[in-house]
């Protein structure tokens, strides 16, 4: 099976499951989320927006706000290929549907911050192994993004645990995370 029948499969496994098992499952990895030291150290995150059947993170934006967390979450530029963490100040308030209908910071409440002041990145993923190793979207957003924050940033994957493979096929500008959450088990990839 090479990449993009990979790509497929997963989303097809991932596509199969009912909003039911999504919340559920998403329920479990969030309490596994709140329980990390590198989560409760970070002072400042960005988290994806969920979409299609992806782990839910709108429990996980809610509680790190209400935590006195800065949180921001990704606007696309899909001209500059580029990714851009946004300060939210209310959830979802802030948000619209943005690029492929992801919500994202509406124009007149972009705050943006520099990739710097991130301490934890949650980071999506079709597909991922237990090195680390993510299969995206196919964009590369993620890989050009995550270079750009600090040496000391932790990178943390989200997945159900069918998402979860023997292999990825991961390249040379793939980026590995540091963590990776399911609903079944906690990961430290690279530590």
């Amino acid at each position: 099976m090479g990449k993009g029948e990979l790509r497929k499969d997963v989303l097809k496994a991932r596509g199969s499951l009912s909003p039911e098992e999504i919340a559920e499952k998403s329920g479990r990895i969030l309490r596994r989320v709140l329980s990390l030291e590198e989560f409760q150290r970070a002072r400042t995150l960005m988290a994806y927006v969920d979409f299609r059947n992806e782990v839910q993170t709108g429990a996980l934006i809610m509680e790190s706000m209400a935590r006195g967390k800065r949180v921001a979450v990704p606007v696309t530029d899909v001209a500059g290929r580029r990714l851009t963490p946004s300060l939210l100040l209310e959830y979802p308030g802030d948000l619209a549907p943005g690029t492929w209908g992801i919500l994202e910071p509406r124009p007149e409440r972009l705050r943006p911050l520099e990739p710097e002041e991130l301490d934890l990145v949650v980071v999506p993923g079709v597909a991922f192994d237990l090195k680390g190793n993510r299969l995206g979207y196919g964009g590369g957003f993620y890989d050009r993004f995550l270079p750009r924050t600090r040496p000391d940033t932790v990178w943390l994957a989200l997945a159900f645990e069918l998402q979860i493979r023997p292999q990825v096929y991961a390249g040379p500008h793939d980026c590995p995370v540091h963590i990776l959450v399911t609903e079944e088990r906690v990961v430290y990839t690279r530590w």
